[in-house]
């Protein structure tokens, strides 16, 4: 079995000389400054946020901006969603995003159902990314912007590595197995609350901070009211982006 290193900081500043790395997969880990020097690259490929992303180097050249500037062409909502700095335009994304999502659920509507509880490449399945998208929203609208003590749904889906006890803690059930029609409701049910929110918005309340703390155990943080409709938002482009991506491989089988 090959090795699996998690939740460890013994590998940084390690040197691989020589070493066969071929299929291996780095997950949800910090390579801030990381080099591949005289290496054979072929076929690597990396993938998450990209507005995350503030410089990456190929040869010597940041490609950084490339990257961000097709995803842009692409994905167009990204740009809506990172430039709506007023409530009306906070509003107008979400009308594109929810009608993107709608179309998008229709597509997987269109794949046996079994095919939505698949992963591609280990990553989520469709399934799981509505999950995720549920927690999400309880997150950055029900715990920061509204202040709710435990908006959590027992089927969110926190992100990948959260320990099972740590997510009880919340009441949110990691191995709960739900039916696509239950997590397909709660979804929509979440679309709604953002939708009814965002209706009442007003551009004052935009700059208005928040502490509180997400989610354990992240700590306690404070952001304002943009900021944590922006990261909900960016959210929902971002796994979207995913979906579609995997839905296509689903497709193509």
């Amino acid at each position: 079995m090959p090795a699996e290193f998690t939740r460890t900081d013994d590998l940084r500043g390690a040197s691989f000389r020589d070493a066969e790395l071929t299929g291996a997969t780095f997950r949800d880990c910090l390579l801030t400054g990381v080099r591949i020097i005289g290496c054979e690259i072929s076929g690597v490929r990396a993938s998450g946020y990209a507005s995350e992303v503030t410089a990456l180097f190929v040869e010597d050249v940041d490609v950084s901006g490339f990257v961000t500037g097709e995803l842009d062409r692409r994905y167009p909502e990204r740009v809506l969603v990172r430039e709506a700095r007023t409530a009306a335009e906070l509003r107008a994304a979400w009308d594109t995003l929810e009608r993107l999502w709608s179309e998008t659920v229709a597509r997987a509507e269109r794949l046996p159902e079994p095919m939505r509880f698949e992963r591609v490449d280990d990553e989520w399945s469709f399934v799981e990314t509505l999950r995720h998208l549920v927690f999400a929203t309880d997150v950055w609208l029900g715990r920061m912007v509204l202040g709710e003590a435990m908006p959590y749904h027992r089927i969110g889906l926190p992100p990948t590595g959260t320990p099972a006890d740590v997510a009880a803690g919340i009441g949110v059930d990691v191995t709960a197995r739900p039916s696509y029609t239950e997590v397909l409701g709660v979804h929509a049910d979440r679309q709604a609350r953002v939708r009814q929110v965002l209706a009442g918005l007003g551009d004052a309340e935009l700059p208005e901070m928040r502490t509180a703390e997400p989610a354990p155990p992240w700590g306690e943080e404070t952001r304002s009211v943009r900021n944590c409709l922006g990261v909900l938002l960016d959210e929902v482009v971002e796994h979207r982006r995913f979906a579609v991506r995997d839905l296509a491989v689903l497709e193509a089988r």
